[in-house]
């Protein structure tokens, strides 16, 4: 299998001074690789990019309607929040509704990951928070699927849960890998956490963004409630100058992210899909790699484009607003057609 390649370029008076390598596969609507840099077939865990996945259970069985479960309440279940005040609100009504504690959590007490909400948090006295977590709107989600199904609340984590073993089985029915092959390991908010093939990981994608494709009756209304929720709630699954939100403002659009470089980006009109992995495990780097293989498909929304690029813009300044560097995208998709 090839190796990774050079995908960004950070550049500071001319010289190269960071490099920036991985591997991208973008997807067909039949699921057959159709365009790579490095090797599409890079075994990868999906980190937080599988929560639109490990959701699907708890809306396959209406969970959000049995506990009156808002919109915005429904779409944090995807999240990977920054914890801004407007995701504290959610996830507090959540605990209200779902009638738990932050004790039944499993993830580790945290600051935010805004800094903004952090700071607010420190200069208030305020000590770290389980539901400060940015997986805490997956896990109040499952916590209220296991009450609707009369699963035990502890445990929910384990491998060996049924909840758990009801998310592998989702999983390894949409990207098509089974789910003896899928290799198991632990998240850092002690849920299990999954490592498939690029290539299976974009077609799971492909799904989420193309649901006529999924065979289970069942399974397929969940993901049509599930991403036009992301869209419409993009805030929520997030947060404020986020890659996560600038894509989902965009109605064609289903993306996730995961922690140590992981991208996923289902497109919906043009019927492919796509997952990149950044070797070193950065993500700032991933709005220039998003929009430059958007723009190599020519993709026709050029303000998603130019949102991505806000991000991360092509020249970048120093603290004095001195323009000292320029970030450069350096691969081309290589055609399997």
């Amino acid at each position: 299998m090839s190796k990774s390649e050079l995908l960004i370029e950070e550049r500071r008076g001319g010289l190269v001074e960071c490099e920036y390598w991985g591997h991208v596969c973008v997807v067909s609507y039949s699921g057959e690789v159709q365009y790579q840099t490095g090797n599409p077939h890079h075994m990868t865990y999906l980190r937080s990019s599988a929560k639109p996945f490990q959701a699907i259970p708890s809306f396959r069985y209406n969970t959000g309607e049995k506990f009156g479960f808002t919109g915005k309440e429904m779409a944090i279940q995807t999240a990977s929040h920054r914890c801004e005040s407007f995701h504290v609100e959610v996830l507090e009504s959540m605990l209200g509704k779902i009638g738990v504690t932050e004790d039944d959590l499993v993830c580790c007490p945290s600051y935010p990951l805004n800094a903004k909400a952090r700071d607010a948090v420190v200069s208030e006295g305020q000590k770290e928070r389980r539901l400060y977590h940015n997986c805490s709107g997956k896990h109040l989600g499952i916590l209220a699927y296991c009450k609707s199904k009369g699963y035990p609340l502890e445990g929910y984590a384990d491998p060996n849960h049924p909840v758990q073993k009801e998310i592998l089985e989702t999983l390894a029915m949409l990207t098509e890998v089974p789910a003896e092959q899928i290799h198991i390991g632990i998240d850092g908010c002690g849920f299990p956490v999954f490592a498939i093939p690029l290539s299976n990981l974009a077609k799971g994608y492909l799904k989420l963004a193309r649901p006529e494709l999924i065979a289970d009756e069942a399974t397929r209304k969940a993901v049509e409630q599930i991403t036009p929720l992301m869209n419409e709630h993009f805030e929520m699954v997030s947060g404020t100058d986020m890659i996560c939100s600038a894509l989902l403002m965009d109605d064609n659009i289903v993306a996730k992210g995961g922690a140590k470089g992981v991208y996923c980006v289902g497109l919906r009109k043009e019927r492919m899909a796509f997952a990149l992995k950044v070797m070193d495990g950065s993500e700032d780097k991933w709005p220039m790699i998003v929009a430059s293989i958007l723009e190599q498909l020519n993709y026709d929304r050029k303000d998603t484009i130019e949102r991505l690029y806000k991000l991360c813009p092509k020249h970048f300044a120093n603290g004095n607003g001195t323009i000292v560097g320029e970030n450069r995208p350096v691969f081309q998709l290589q055609s399997n057609g």
